[in-house]
This record gives C-alpha cells, sequence and structure tokens, in this order.
C-alpha cells in the first residue's frame, strides 16, 4: 500500500495558519430537520480537536445528502454547526455559502484556534463535477489542506481532489490516517489466518473485492443473498432466490479459481433460512441448500453455516467483513447477521469492518464497540479493498 503512505497533520505546524478541513458530515435528519446520528461528527472530533488545539484558524467544508447543486434548505448543515459547537463545547461560526466574498471575509477574521464550517459544499454544480473554478475559490479561503473525510475519498470532487491542485501542503487527517492503516495493513500485511466475511445482496457489487482477496485471504467466507449466484453455478436450484445472471460465468470462474494452490479456501452456505415470500410473515424452513423448492426464497444463511463460519471466525487472526448474511432488517432472517457479529466481536482477531450496511449491522446488534476498527465509508471501503486508487487520497502530498 505504498502509494498511501501520506503525510498527516502530526508532520504540520498549523499555528496562526488558515486550514480547510474536508469531513464527512453527511449526517441522518429526521423530519424535523434534527441529527438523527451524530456518529460522523464524532468521528472527525480527534483531528479537528488537534487543529484547533495546535491554533490553526479552522475552515470546515463538508456535503449533505444529494442537493443536485442547488441549495435545498433541508440539506444545510446549519443544525450540523450548532451540534459541533455543542461536542466541542465553542461557538462555531457558519458561513451561509462555501465561495464568495462573504465566505472568505469569515474566513480571514478567524483568531488562532477559532472554527468556521461552510454550507454544504454540494449546493453548487461544481463540487461533483470537480470544477477547476469552484475548487479555486474553495482553496483561495485557506493555506492549508486537510482531508478527513474517508467516506468521499473515492471520488474525484472539488472539495476532496479539486483543491489539491491549489494548496500546499496537502496532508491527512487522523480519521484517514487509521482508516489507511487498518484496511492497509489487512490487505498488505495481515495477522494469519486471514478471514473474509462477505456479504450483502449483490454479487455484481464485490466481484472485484473477492477477485482481490482470492490472493490475500486464507479464507473466504461467503453468505448473504450474493450467495444464490455461486451456488447456482455449482448446479443447484435455487428456487426465486436472488440470481444476477450477468454474474453467473464469473461467479463460475471464481469458483474455478479457488480450487488453484495458493489461493483462499472459499466457503458457501450449506443450509438456508428459506420463506415462500419476501415477507416478515413469511413461512420459513431450514432446508440443504441443495433442496430449495421451486417458488421458496433463500433470505439467511442457517444454524450449520453459522457453526462453520463462526469456527472460522474463531481461529482467524485477521477479520475483514463486508456485508451482512441475510436480510437482517426482518427479525425472521437475522439470526444468521446477528450470530456472525457476535462471532466476529468475540474473536481474538484484528476486526475490520467495511461502512454502510455492515456498520448498521455491527450497530444495530450493540457489537460495533467490539471491534477492531469500523470503517466510515461503505463505498470507499470497498473500493480499497479492491485495490483502487482512491482519488481523494493519492492527491495529499506522499510521506
Amino acid at each position: 500500500m505504498a502509494e498511501y503512505n501520506k503525510r498527516s497533520i502530526r508532520d504540520l505546524d498549523v499555528r496562526g495558519k488558515r486550514v480547510l478541513l474536508r469531513v464527512d458530515f453527511n449526517v441522518p435528519l429526521d423530519e424535523d430537520g434534527n441529527i438523527s446520528d451524530d456518529g460522523r461528527i464524532r468521528a472527525a472530533l480527534p483531528t479537528i480537536k488537534a487543529l484547533l488545539s495546535g491554533g490553526a484558524r479552522l475552515i470546515v467544508a463538508s456535503h449533505l445528502g444529494r442537493p443536485k447543486g442547488q441549495a435545498v434548505a433541508e440539506m444545510s448543515l446549519k443544525p450540523v454547526a450548532m451540534r459541533l459547537g455543542e461536542l466541542l463545547g465553542t461557538e462555531v461560526a457558519f458561513a451561509a455559502d462555501c465561495v464568495g466574498a462573504e465566505a472568505e471575509d469569515q474566513a480571514k477574521s478567524l483568531g488562532d484556534g477559532q472554527i468556521l464550517l461552510l454550507e454544504n459544499v454540494r449546493f453548487h454544480p461544481g463540487e461533483e463535477a470537480n470544477e477547476e473554478n469552484f475548487a479555486r475559490q474553495l482553496a483561495s479561503l485557506a493555506e492549508i489542506f486537510v482531508n478527513d473525510a474517508f467516506g468521499t475519498a473515492h471520488r474525484a470532487h472539488a472539495s476532496t481532489e479539486g483543491v489539491t491542485r491549489f494548496l500546499s501542503p496537502c496532508v491527512a487527517g487522523l480519521l484517514i490516517e487509521k482508516e489507511l492503516e487498518f484496511l492497509g495493513s489487512a490487505l498488505g500485511d495481515p495477522k494469519r489466518p486471514a478471514v473474509a466475511l462477505l456479504g450483502g445482496a449483490k454479487v455484481s457489487s464485490k466481484i472485484d473485492v473477492i477477485t482481490n482477496l482470492l490472493t490475500k485471504m486464507d479464507t473466504i467466507l461467503v453468505g448473504g443473498g450474493m450467495a444464490f449466484t455461486f451456488l447456482k453455478a455449482q448446479g443447484f436450484e435455487i428456487g426465486t432466490s436472488l440470481f444476477e445472471e450477468e454474474t453467473f460465468e464469473t461467479a463460475k470462474e471464481i469458483l474455478a479459481r479457488s480450487k488453484e494452490a495458493g489461493v483462499a479456501n472459499f466457503l458457501l452456505p450449506t443450509d438456508c433460512i428459506i420463506a415462500d415470500k419476501f415477507s416478515e410473515d413469511a413461512q420459513i424452513r431450514v432446508v440443504d441448500v441443495r433442496e430449495i423448492p421451486q417458488g421458496w426464497m433463500g433470505l439467511d444463511i442457517g444454524p450449520e453455516t453459522i457453526g462453520t463460519f463462526s469456527g472460522e471466525i474463531a481461529k482467524a487472526g485477521t477479520v475483514v467483513w463486508n456485508g451482512p448474511q441475510g436480510v437482517f432488517e426482518m427479525e425472521p432472517f437475522a439470526a444468521g447477521t446477528r450470530e456472525i457479529a457476535q462471532a466476529v466481536a468475540e474473536s481474538p482477531a484484528v476486526t475490520i469492518l467495511g461502512g454502510g450496511e455492515t456498520a448498521a449491522a455491527a450497530e444495530s446488534f450493540g457489537v460495533a464497540e467490539r471491534m477492531t476498527h469500523v470503517s466510515t465509508g461503505g463505498g470507499a471501503s470497498l473500493e480499497f479493498l479492491e485495490s483502487k486508487v482512491l482519488p481523494g487520497i493519492a492527491a495529499l502530498d506522499d510521506a
């Protein structure tokens, strides 16, 4: 992971300097516009506090939602400024726009250790288009750039990649530093045996991950809806279970490859929970994966599979988990994900969770705190596990 050996805020003296900090404050809001989960704000606090205590004049930028280049009142970051102020115990000034004369004046009037939050960068079409003039305007507010928004690091946007062309130095915050450390070691130098636990609905979204991990992991465990395409590729009848025809041939190739020397032990479910319809009140049964009847669908891994997967997790040195094992949002199909989450939490291994659904599952089953590292970026962690270049990180200064 040499391309991600990046400078961080630890390498800088920020006293008296205007610092543009890109964070991921894309928090969920309830119907009344109140923040329903401030986890992403809390995740950025170590970097914010370190910069403020170092005497930086801090200008914070983020997006919220998908306003599509328009100012949308319901997606304003104003409530975030208030919550951030409460968490820091200090006043957080708010700029009604992220660029323009008013934002420039507010940025220039900051004193050492003071903080300004800019309005939603996605209120401008130039953000997602990575438009040069918009990036230049954002960059003109500051002298130093710090990226701590891992959740958007896989996007080349103006506030993540564009500004690096107009500011120097450009370094990582503490959150990105932590993400790179854990995800990087999982791929580059994992404690053995290294186990990847994959799930979720679609094979198509994980094909590149599986292909990349075949030569990096010792064991790959595949559950969730995506398992049924592999089971069909083995010649089994899968009823009305989720099946992606466009990935069928690739699934066959992965199965063939998994039998080669030097690649990971590739394990699929041996039993599953099936239902006669996609509903909480469906009739359910536990069956061998070779015995799914017509008209029934697999919606969770079965008890035998839970035992097998848990056994592999218990003896692992590293566990990388990305994707739930069943439709965990519905109680009749939650046991697989719940039991596996428990097994990961109890494992003595270094446990690393992808963001998104995986983090949500760990949170809902009350085990997130017991993981070594829970990534703050669903899409970014997935692309990292595929060994793709993340533009928002690649653009930062090398160590």
